[in-house]
């Protein structure tokens, strides 16, 4: 065969190939945003998904049959009146493997190689320790912040930034710092006072004439932490 027909013929390969490849580049993409999605606002029909990601409700649903296939989605189905049920997806247990997880394992081994070697008293102060790392790193990003909003903004950011997926919302006169994901539940799990001193840790970089309680929590067994925080 001729140098000439064997470069067309790698040229049309190529042509075929980079097509395949975009098409999966694509597929991925629409995978993850369609569990981001579902990670942060719980469940939703096949239709409201396509909606917010701008995909057809056919295209949404052949990403969710093969994320079921894995294991990573579940449905249940909701009657509304006369024809067929909506079915509503969500995420399964098996999907937090999708997210990042901060070295649990590591941390949940270090946890308890602190008390076994320094009892419950050095337990104490090594979440204290940690406590004031908190709000030594988080009172300096807040610092600057002149409105209660741009604070709570500004914690959601930093928060995100260690892969809680953490949002900032109004709700009234009050605001939410909704945490959709926990990158060390299985440390929390392991040393419960973590989440005891997040919540002062967030008390206290917010102001003083700041409330902060929480009202959703994922050791609980909800599907996010949302903290309402309030002024005055």
């Amino acid at each position: 065969m001729s140098k000439i027909s064997k470069s067309a013929i790698k040229k049309t390969d190529a042509a075929r190939a980079e097509p395949a490849s975009e098409a999966k580049s694509e597929s991925g993409a629409t995978r993850r945003a369609i569990l981001d999605l579902l990670k942060r606002e719980g469940e939703h029909s096949a239709g409201a998904l396509g909606e917010a990601l701008g995909l057809t409700p056919m295209a949404a649903r052949l990403q969710l049959y093969a994320l079921e296939e894995e294991g990573l989605v579940a449905t249940r189905s909701e009657a509304k009146g006369r024809g067929r049920p909506t079915l509503y997806w969500s995420l399964t247990d098996a999907s937090a493997k999708i997210f990042p997880d901060a070295h649990q394992a590591l941390a949940v081994e270090m946890i308890q190689s602190v008390e076994e070697l320094f009892g419950a008293e050095g337990l104490k102060k090594f979440i204290k320790r940690h406590g004031d790392m908190q709000r030594t790193a988080y009172g300096d990003k807040l610092d600057s912040a002149k409105t209660l909003g741009e604070r709570v903004k500004r914690l959601a950011k930093a928060r995100s930034d260690e892969g809680y997926m953490a949002e900032a919302k109004r709700d009234g006169r009050d605001w939410l710092l909704v945490e959709n994901h926990c990158p060390i539940c299985s440390a929390a799990k392991a040393c419960t006072g973590l989440c005891a001193n997040e919540l002062a840790v967030f008390s206290d970089v917010l102001g003083d004439k700041v409330s902060v309680s929480r009202e959703e929590h994922i050791l609980a067994g909800a599907r996010r932490c949302a903290y309402r925080v309030k002024a005055g």
